[in-house]
Formats: C-alpha cells, structure tokens, sequence
C-alpha cells in the first residue's frame, strides 16, 4: 500500500443508503421516456458531463459505478419516490491500530498525549471546520519545537490518525479551511527504526489530499496547527 500518497476514494461506498418505504404509493407523475424512444446521443452525454462537473464530481469511476449491478436502478427508485437518501454518520474507531509505514511502531499508550481522543468518535463537517489548535509558541510568526509542542499539548483533545485514516479515504469530508495548512494529528505519534518520534499530517497539495509527516525536533509554526475534537 502506498501509505503516503492517496487517490480517489472508492465510489462504491457511497453517502447514501437507500430506505424503501412500506406504504402504497398513487401513480407518479414523471414524465417516462419508453427505451424504444431513448437515444443517448451527444447532447444527452454533454448534460450528464455538465452536471457531474457542477457537483464537483470529476471521477470517471463514478460513472463505472452507476453501470454495475442494480445501482441505476435504486438511483430510479428515489427519482420516483419509492426510496429516499439517508447521509450516515461517520463513526471512527479512535482505539483501531491505525497505519503504520513499514518499519515504524506506534508509541504505547503511556507516552502518547492523555488527552487525546478515545474510542467511537462521530466526525461532523462544519463543527470541524474551525477545530484546528495554535499553541502560543506558533502564533504572531513564532514557531516552536515539536518536542515542546508535544508537552503544550498534554490538555488538548487531539484527534488520532485514525481520523486522518478516514479522511483520506472519503475526502469530501474535510473541510475547505483546511486547506493551506499542514493539519497535525497529534493523537499518534510513530517512532522510526532510528528512535526517532514523528507525527502524520493531512496536506492539499493541489489535485487531492496527502498524508505527510514530521519529525518531533522539527518546527511547528503558524500554518501547522493540531486537530483537535470540537464538540
């Protein structure tokens, strides 16, 4: 597996579940197109490209999806009414082993920050938009060692890279303020072959999302803040 470097998310685990209702329903009144009279020329083509771009939908995959199985067919049933799209919850398993590079251990529990977050956590997108933490040594273009960041961040409710995990596989779910900014997840912190401690970050370098990370004698500044737990 390519730990550092992630692309598209896999189209088949999509936001929506499918509900069926139980009740009867009256005739629609949709308007059908019989598929004798259904002709996918260039025109009807352009309108599909059209709107996928207007949703921010650039994967071709998610066409390939939208062809296998009866996939087509429960997208039909909510147009008729007959199934509605329910978002779920996000839920992150916080207390999982997380990934680890090859050649790297995570720290044992006692020598990772006590406040971090622990077991079922529940990602919310707009709660999470301003939840990024700046010591008083990364404010006003100070900057701070990491080893030192570490002990300011003891109280902090830092968020694990089990969180950064679950972002880079559904990365519609980060928020757009995140950008420009290397995004710490304190909540895990890796020791190298060599002894050396390091912690991962979430990075937008330009075309999609990467996982990078830091060495603790490194400098933190402004533009490296902590995920922190906003609820």
């Amino acid at each position: 597996m390519d730990f550092f470097c992630y692309g598209a998310p896999n189209p088949g685990k999509a936001l929506a579940n499918y509900c069926d209702h139980t009740s009867n329903y009256g005739p629609h009144v949709a308007e059908e197109t019989k598929m004798s009279e259904f002709t996918f020329d260039v025109a009807l083509a352009n309108r599909l490209k059209i709107a996928m771009a207007r949703n921010g939908i650039h994967d071709a995959a998610d066409i390939n999806w939208l062809t296998e199985g009866d996939n087509i067919a429960r997208v039909r049933r909510v147009r008729l009414g007959h199934a509605e799209i329910v978002t779920p919850d996000h839920v992150i398993d916080c207390d999982a082993t997380s990934s680890i590079p090859n050649g790297w251990s995570i720290l044992p529990d006692d020598e990772q920050l006590p406040n971090r977050v622990r077991g079922a956590f529940k990602w919310d997108k707009e709660s999470q938009e301003n939840a990024l933490h700046l010591d008083k040594g990364q404010k006003d273009g100070k900057w701070i060692k990491g080893n030192e960041l570490r002990k300011a961040l003891a109280k902090q409710p830092v968020l694990t890279a089990n969180v950064l995990d679950y972002l880079l596989k559904n990365p519609h779910l980060i928020p757009e303020e995140w950008k420009g900014k290397a995004v710490f997840f304190w909540g895990t912190i890796y020791r190298r072959r060599d002894d050396r401690l390091f912690v991962r970050y979430l990075v937008w370098c330009g075309v999609r999302w990467n996982s990078n990370f830091r060495w603790l004698d490194g400098d933190w500044d402004g533009y490296d803040p902590a995920a922190v737990d906003a609820r």
